[in-house]
């Protein structure tokens, strides 16, 4: 069989800015050549799965909090690898919108949607196009961080999971599709967590504000006054960020 045109070839920085996007988008222990979204990308880029599985391997390699985990990605990446990590790793929004725009270049027939970049200035179906890519960048980072899994109980039904902000992104628009300013988890701990019933301490403790606490129900006090004091189940990546936690504590959550 006759290997793909590309392969063997450099990468370029668009192909590079790709396969970043789909590294945060699955869980690190996925990026492997037989899965599915792996093998679309390989298809889009003209080159093997085995090629775009080492490539996530490089961008695990600079990531701290795989490290910190004792797991390392495919050493040998190039500069290139690291300049795409440096610049796109706090530009969630720019990573989107970068990644969207080569995908629609380089489909069979041309642009399938029309370019976010817009010199003069954002249409409202502009407007709508971006904001439906960050929910489904955030909500992809956010559940593959945390293998798709409630991190207070442990539910791992995708279905009722939720990629919850924790600086709400009418709040915040630089973080809306930032994954360490989201947490996932079941409907009702997304709900009781947005209306700041609970909220979650620096050291990733869960607080149950009083109210609750205090409420004479056998359901309430198994399923969430119980979970107080607890620690969540951390993500493989994308922590939480402090300043976001401290944020939810200070501006949202009911600690009386």
């Amino acid at each position: 069989m006759r290997a793909p045109p590309n392969d063997g070839q450099p990468w370029t920085r668009e192909q590079l800015i790709l396969a970043f996007e789909l590294y945060c988008r699955i869980p690190f222990q996925r990026t492997k050549a037989n899965d599915s979204r792996v093998k679309a990308l390989a298809g889009l880029l003209e080159r093997t799965p085995s090629s775009i599985a080492r490539k996530l391997g490089n961008f695990g390699a600079f990531d701290p909090q795989l490290a910190a985990r004792d797991i390392s990605g495919l050493t040998h990446g190039s500069k290139l690898d690291k300049a795409v990590w440096d610049e796109f790793h706090q530009d969630w929004a720019g990573l989107v919108v970068r990644a969207h725009d080569i995908k629609s270049e380089l489909k069979p027939g041309g642009r399938v949607e029309q370019s976010l970049v817009q010199p003069q200035g954002p249409s409202e179906k502009i407007v709508t196009v971006k904001q439906r890519l960050h929910q489904s960048f955030f909500r992809d980072a956010v559940l593959s961080s945390y293998n798709a899994r409630c991190c207070v109980t442990g539910l791992p039904i995708v279905e009722c999971l939720v990629a919850g902000h924790i600086i709400p992104w009418s709040v915040d628009e630089r973080r809306r599709a930032d994954p360490t300013n989201g947490v996932c988890l079941s409907a009702t701990f997304d709900r009781l967590f947005d209306g700041g019933l609970v909220t979650i301490a620096d050291d990733l403790t869960l607080c149950v504000g009083k109210r609750l606490r205090e409420l004479r129900d056998s359901a309430v006090a198994e399923l969430v006054a119980a979970r107080h004091g607890q620690k969540i189940i951390p993500p493989a990546r994308f922590y939480p960020d402090p300043t976001c936690l401290r944020w939810h504590r200070e501006h949202k959550f009911e600690a009386a």
